[in-house]
């Protein structure tokens, strides 16, 4: 219990130094992401305007960008109306998918509107930026665009709100993608009602993508849902060929991640002290070419919470007697992973994998902290220029 009341009174010390308005990343990344240093020694800077903001994400500058308000996309592009397909058919309010791939050519038809904005998302160029809220949870917030950090190297994400992407609609927008980027941090973020995913590494993307993604809030409470559950499409997906992942200290309340599912991938997830928060389906979903060590996470009323394909391989420590497996190739027993009300963990296939442990485990997991923040509020000065 005592590194508990550590732990729990480091993160709350270390979201309340986030207020200061830093002009530096906070901390330092842990995992495959370290050594990110963002934009570095830039001189802080703050947009005015959601074109301001787009140009500084973008341009060759190393930047640290400050935001001070509400960024609203939403409707800065304009609204389109046309054709969305129905995959789910439960009430109410199922999720549709807006019919620009043929995704969509099984299901059925109909008219729908969506916001252009979130289709595209703020392009997040190399050696770019560490962006910070200035006061409290709320005032820095990207609304309706996501970001993301295409053929890029050495960002960090860090304190900020991203909501309201499209959440009716599958393919409506993404939260955060990466393609073909190295060294990307993505930290202490609360991201709530996206259409498609909260965060997503790319396919056909076979460099090494190094990303680090701790102490982040995703919020899964979506209207619109597939399950007609209140639950969002998914949280994340970790599709790049060679993909290098370490997921650590997040609050989940939705599907995910899911890692692999090609033949021929090659992708290392280190998945440590999560917690995860009424998911009705499953929460780590580990298949074909992704090797993952998943411990010392929390699963709180998670109807599956693992689960993997026959050619996936995980190593997930339920019991004691799991633990002591991992010092042979890390130095230090595994952390058990915990299931409050029904849980499934599987058999012996999710234990068969651990000599991947030597290259993805470094560091002790340690028991988490529970995060909670607030939502975009619009309250709170906005710009939509």
């Amino acid at each position: 219990m005592g590194r508990l009341n550590i732990f729990t009174l480091f993160y709350t010390l270390l979201d309340v130094s986030f207020r200061i308005v830093p002009a530096f990343a906070i901390g330092s990344s842990e995992g495959f992401a370290s050594g990110v240093t963002g934009g570095g020694s830039a001189t802080a800077q703050t947009p005015t305007s959601i074109s301001q903001l787009a140009t500084w994400l973008s341009d060759s500058t190393a930047r640290v960008i400050v935001l001070d308000k509400i960024f609203d996309f939403t409707t800065s592009e304009g609204t389109r109306t046309g054709s969305v397909c129905s995959p789910w058919t439960c009430s109410p309010n199922p999720q549709q998918a807006i019919a620009d791939s043929t995704w969509c050519d099984p299901y059925p038809k109909t008219t729908g509107t969506w916001n252009v904005a979130g289709k595209t998302a703020l392009r997040v160029g190399s050696d770019e930026v560490s962006i910070y809220l200035t006061s409290d949870p709320g005032l820095g917030c990207i609304k309706g665009k996501g970001l993301t950090v295409n053929g890029s190297k050495n960002v960090i994400i860090q304190n900020i709100q991203i909501a309201d992407i499209n959440e009716r609609y599958v393919w409506g927008g993404d939260a955060i993608d990466v393609s073909g980027s190295d060294l990307v941090w993505i930290d202490h973020n609360y991201i709530a009602r996206i259409g498609r995913q909260f965060i997503v590494t790319h396919f056909g993307t076979t460099a090494p993508q190094r990303v680090t993604i701790t102490n982040n809030v995703f919020d899964g409470r979506s209207t619109y849902a597939p399950g007609c559950n209140g639950k969002a499409y998914w949280i994340m997906l970790i599709l790049g060929v060679n993909d290098k992942i370490t997921i650590a200290r997040n609050q989940l309340s939705g599907r995910g991640p899911h890692a692999g599912g090609t033949a021929g991938n090659n992708q290392l997830v280190h998945i440590y002290n999560n917690y995860y928060n009424t998911i009705d389906g499953h929460a780590p979903d580990i298949g074909t070419g992704a090797k993952a060590l998943v411990e010392g996470n929390y699963f709180k009323v998670v109807t599956t919470p693992i689960t993997t394909d026959t050619t996936g391989a995980a190593y997930v420590p339920v019991k004691d007697e799991n633990l002591t497996a991992c010092a042979t190739y890390i130095g230090r027993n595994c952390v058990v992973n915990t299931s409050y009300v029904y849980f499934c963990f599987g058999n012996s296939p999710l234990f068969s994998f651990l000599t991947i442990c030597t290259v993805i485990c470094s560091l002790n997991a340690e028991a988490f902290p529970v995060l909670t923040w607030g939502l975009c509020r619009t309250s709170q000065p906005t710009s939509q220029q």
